[in-house]
């Protein structure tokens, strides 16, 4: 069943968070996943949206969702993401239709 891994940032140090960029195509290739959609510039439909970008990030399985993100390529990266920004990401399941 396909996952999907939401997540939101506030960028506060675009330097830092442009090398995670910089670097995270050539991890992600590595893995099953599909980008879905990046954006800094949602329409807010509803409430209040302090972020700075969106992501939403499509794998075949939790387990590729985890692989990827708990890999030692990614997490060597996403220092500069957590240098860079907060972020908040929630992995949720597709409905398997």
């Amino acid at each position: 069943m396909s996952v999907y891994i939401i997540a939101r940032f506030n960028i506060h140090d675009r330097s830092e968070y442009d090398q995670y960029s910089a670097g995270f195509q050539e991890v992600f290739k590595k893995f099953d996943g599909k980008m879905l959609s990046i954006d800094e510039d949602p329409l807010v439909l509803a409430g209040t949206w302090d972020d700075t970008r969106s992501v939403i990030i499509e794998f075949p399985s939790q387990q590729s969702a985890l692989a990827w993100m708990n890999s030692d390529d990614y997490q060597a990266i996403a220092k500069h993401r957590n240098a860079g920004s907060t972020v908040n990401s929630i992995l949720v399941k597709g409905l398997g239709l």
